[in-house]
C-alpha cells in the first residue's frame, strides 16, 4: 500500500475513533445551598432531604444539594437576605419573617384567627395562598408551597396562665410588627431577637418569656431556660418553601417542573413529620424537666388580641377579610 494511502487510512481510523476519545465529559452537578435552622432529625431539614432525593431520582446527577443545618447560615431574616442576594438558593421561612417584604402575609399570622390545622390548610391552598405566593415571588422568594409549623404557645419561666401574668414582662418576639403589637396588647415589653440568640437572652435574663411551636421548643432545648409551655395556641405558624429568584430563573422548564413537583410532595411530607414531631418533642421536653399547662379562660386571651386585628386590618386587606378568613 502506498505511503499516502496508508497515512490516509490511519487518519481515517483516527477520525472514526475520535468521538470516543474526546467525547465531552458529563457536566458537573450544579451546587445549590439550602439553609435550615435545625438539625438532620427535624422536619425543617428532612423536607430538603426528601426534595433532594426526589430531584435526584428524576434528574440524576444534575444538582448537588448542600444542606446546611443548625442555623449555621443565620436566622430567618439573615437567610432571607441571602436568598435575595443569591448566596443561598433554597430554604423555609415563617411568613412572620417574610412579612418585612410582603406585609399582607401578616393576615395568616393574626392571633386567634385559625382554629386548627385543617383551617390553615384551607387558607394556604386557596385563593389567598395563591395571592401570597405570587407576592412573595415578586420579592425574590419563589414560593412553591406552604407548610404548617404548628401553633405558637407561650413559653415562660413560671406558670403564667392569664393575660395579666404577661403584663410588665420582657418577652422575646419574632422580628415582625404584628408580634410586637400582640404582646403590647397584653401589657408586655416585646423585644425582637433572632431565634439563634434567644436561648442566651432567656438564660441571662435579657427577656423573661417568648412564644414558639412545640417542635422548636424542644429543638432549641428551650425547656432548659423557660420550662413552662402554656398551650395558648394564639398563632398558627405558617411557613413558605422557597427558592431564590436567580436560581429559579436559571432552570430549564423541565427542571422547574421537577422542583415544583418535588416541593409539592415535600410540603405534604413536612406537615406529616411536624405533627409527629410535636408529640416526640414534647415527650423529650417533659422528660427533661419541661412543664405543659393549660391557660385559664381562653376567651380572655382572644379578647385581649382583638386590638391587633384592628391595628393590622388596613395592612392585610380590611376587617371583613380578616373575619372571612376566621370563618373559612
Amino acid at each position: 500500500m502506498p505511503l499516502l494511502t496508508r497515512r490516509a487510512f490511519a487518519a481515517g481510523l483516527a477520525t472514526l475513533s475520535l468521538p470516543a476519545v474526546i467525547r465531552p465529559a458529563r457536566a458537573a452537578p450544579r451546587a445549590l445551598t439550602v439553609a435550615s435552622l435545625l438539625g438532620d432529625d427535624k422536619p425543617e431539614t428532612k423536607i430538603w432531604l426528601k426534595v433532594r432525593d426526589l430531584v435526584e431520582a428524576r434528574l440524576p446527577g444534575r444538582f448537588d444539594f448542600r444542606i446546611v443545618g443548625n442555623a449555621a447560615l443565620g436566622g430567618e431574616k439573615e437567610v432571607a437576605e441571602g436568598i435575595r442576594l443569591g448566596s443561598i438558593q433554597a430554604s423555609l421561612s415563617t411568613l412572620s419573617a417574610l412579612s418585612a417584604w410582603v406585609p399582607e402575609t401578616q393576615l395568616f399570622d393574626l392571633p386567634f384567627v385559625f382554629r386548627d390545622r385543617d383551617h390553615v390548610r384551607r387558607a394556604t391552598t386557596g385563593p389567598i395562598g395563591d395571592e401570597f405566593s405570587q407576592k412573595l415571588t415578586d420579592q425574590g422568594f419563589v414560593t412553591l408551597g406552604f407548610i404548617n409549623y404548628g401553633a405558637r404557645h407561650l413559653l415562660a419561666k413560671e406558670a403564667v396562665t392569664t393575660p395579666e401574668g404577661v403584663s410588665g414582662k420582657r418577652i422575646r418576639v419574632i422580628q415582625s410588627p404584628l408580634h410586637v403589637e400582640l404582646w403590647k396588647a397584653y401589657g408586655a415589653q416585646p423585644t425582637p431577637i433572632p431565634i439563634t440568640e434567644t436561648y442566651n437572652a432567656l438564660k441571662t435574663g435579657v427577656v423573661d418569656m417568648m412564644d414558639l411551636t412545640k417542635s422548636a421548643y424542644a429543638g432549641f432545648r428551650l425547656y432548659e431556660v423557660v420550662p413552662y409551655l402554656i398551650e395558648t395556641a394564639h398563632i398558627w405558624a405558617t411557613g413558605a418553601v422557597y427558592l431564590s429568584a436567580g436560581f429559579w430563573n436559571s432552570l430549564a422548564d423541565d427542571e422547574k417542573a421537577v422542583f415544583a413537583s418535588a416541593i409539592s410532595e415535600g410540603t405534604t411530607y413536612f406537615d406529616e413529620l411536624m405533627l409527629a414531631d410535636e408529640t416526640t418533642s414534647m415527650e423529650a421536653a417533659l422528660a427533661a424537666g419541661g412543664r405543659m399547662i393549660e391557660p385559664e379562660n381562653r376567651d380572655e386571651w382572644a379578647k385581649g388580641a382583638e386590638e391587633v386585628w384592628t391595628t393590622l386590618a388596613p395592612t392585610v386587606g380590611g376587617m371583613e377579610r380578616i373575619k372571612a378568613l376566621a370563618t373559612l
